[in-house]
């Protein structure tokens, strides 16, 4: 199965609006269509795994949309936008993030969340990522 799969199943599933896979180095596994995490977002993303206090004080900027950091921790980290939102979760060797935004149909953060993050404990225990 090629990265791409895992994004298209989770907006496929209708839990996450936009989704993509990046390596730590900052390349791209996978993206939905129209979502772009740019270098420098995805880098800021990366960095706050180990010191969260820059997304703390001034949020994070995923595709070009600035969420307020809810939680940041060395696996995940949520951020919110209205009644949007972003989750990203770290693996061994990716982070997953997924979007649900603003948009018909809406998504329950609950439900982001736990899509993004069941994910990535599948992707673990299978040893991809």
């Amino acid at each position: 199965m090629s990265w791409d799969a895992y994004t298209s199943n989770l907006i496929a599933q209708r839990t996450i609006h936009k989704a993509a896979i990046h390596g730590h180095d900052g390349s791209t596994w996978a993206s939905s269509a129209g979502f772009a995490i740019s270098g420098p977002e995805i880098q800021a993303l990366l960095a706050a795994y180990s010191d969260p206090s820059g997304i703390r004080a001034s949020g994070l900027t995923i595709n070009k949309v600035k969420y307020i950091a809810l939680k940041a921790d060395d696996r995940s980290i949520y951020g919110k936008k209205g009644s949007g939102g972003v989750v990203a979760v770290k693996t061994k060797q990716g982070v997953l993030i997924g979007v649900y935004d603003e948009v018909d149909p809406p998504i329950a953060p609950g439900v982001a969340t736990k899509s993004v993050e069941v994910l990535a404990d599948y992707l673990i225990g299978a040893g991809y990522v």
